[in-house]
């Protein structure tokens, strides 16, 4: 296998870094002085000073060009090999990944399978080579904002196991995804019905009871694949007996509220406009987690639909819990309840973490403990 076709290299990364540090630093920079002079009657020396930031900003770019043909010609290693590039490319995913898709497709991630650090074809031979004790029972794992599938080990330490480890000793087959979450949530809610369908018609064996896991954003992308295969009904809606969201916000979430208002904000002056522009460069995926996915994204009609939230503190409607929740996502939100009774999943099950923040959900003990019964 060729060094290229093993996915982008760290020259590709670093062509993407000093791509960042023209657009955001320098203009960035040379924005605000030139703002804050301004409004004090200008500066002398300006032209130099302009002359500067220009011959910056040229030599910025002919570095990333000269880096983004290297990274073409598949020298250096790869980012995949190892688990700090695999967090650095995912986490760039999550934040412009939509960009990244059009503009610096190498970096782009492909939703896929993944097992053993690699992407697993959805073919009969290639799902039997990297699942070679499948059972009729699958579990898939949707990861959320800026993560990858390693975050499903995140928190071992606290019980010993990983929910994977935990379904799989039920009879479940664990199956885990890699996203690029900057996209839409719906375009990856199509891109989730098309794999569903692919890996349940080639797996090794007759697939009987399908459970879908979501934290944080994966439970949107989850939603949002049903929504697809509602509208154009695929097999494998009919086997999903489960889906499980954790920390998913529903309903939206405060902190993409916040930035979305501090961007704003910032842009009405010429003084922190440069510094609007680094908050509004996010993701729309980042962006869809304003408002979450409402009422027109219903429910599996088969599912059985389990809901876990957090909170900082111990008691769910504590002040500080009710306001913060778990520092990303507020408890109604989790649960997909409204104001004036509008709840998106009547009937569902629901579970409540206290003194846990949002990456805690995952892994917690309760959670394993709700996981046995829920799947059993």
């Amino acid at each position: 296998m060729s060094l290229r076709a093993s996915g982008p290299g760290v020259l590709d990364a670093l062509s993407l870094l000093t791509e960042v540090t023209d657009e955001l630093v320098v203009r960035g920079v040379r924005d605000t002085h030139d703002a804050w002079a301004d409004r004090f009657g200008g500066y002398p020396g300006r032209t130099i000073t302009s002359a500067v930031y220009a011959g910056a900003g040229l030599g910025l770019r002919a570095a990333a060009t000269a880096l983004d043909r290297a990274g073409a010609a598949g020298l250096g290693p790869r980012l995949d090999a190892g688990v700090r590039g695999r967090f650095v490319r995912s986490a760039v995913n999550g934040l412009i990944g939509d960009r990244l898709a059009v503009e610096r497709p190498r970096l782009a991630i492909t939703m896929a399978v993944r097992a053993d650090g690699r992407d697993v074809p959805l073919t009969p031979e290639g799902l039997a080579a990297a699942f070679p004790d499948a059972t009729e029972r699958v579990v898939v794992l949707q990861h959320g904002l800026c993560e990858n599938e390693s975050y499903w080990d995140f928190g071992r330490e606290r019980t010993g196991t990983t929910y994977a480890e935990t379904l799989a000793a039920l009879g479940w087959t664990p199956v885990f995804l890699r996203t690029n979450t900057g996209l839409p949530v719906r375009e990856n809610g199509v891109a989730l019905t098309s794999l569903l369908d692919r890996l349940t018609d080639a797996w090794p064996v007759p697939v009987a009871r399908v459970a879908l896991v979501g934290h944080s954003m994966g439970g949107l992308i989850i939603r949002a694949a049903g929504a697809v295969a509602n509208d154009r009904p695929a097999p494998w809606t009919g086997l999903v007996s489960d889906v499980i969201t954790l920390g998913t916000p529903h309903l939206g979430a405060p902190i993409a509220r916040g930035i979305g208002h501090g961007a704003r904000g910032l842009a009405r002056l010429p003084e922190t406009a440069a510094f609007g522009r680094v908050l509004d460069r996010r993701s729309v995926g980042v962006h869809d987690l304003v408002d979450g996915l409402a009422e027109d994204v219903p429910p599996l009609p088969h599912a059985r639909y389990r809901l876990v939230a957090a909170t900082l503190t111990e008691r769910e409607r504590h002040p500080v819990g009710h306001v913060v929740g778990d520092l990303l996502v507020r408890p109604p939100s989790a649960y997909g309840r409204g104001r004036a009774g509008r709840e998106l999943f009547p009937g569902a099950d629901v579970l409540h973490l206290g003194r846990t923040d949002h990456f805690g959900l995952l892994n917690h003990p309760d959670v394993h403990e709700a996981l046995r019964g829920w799947l059993a």
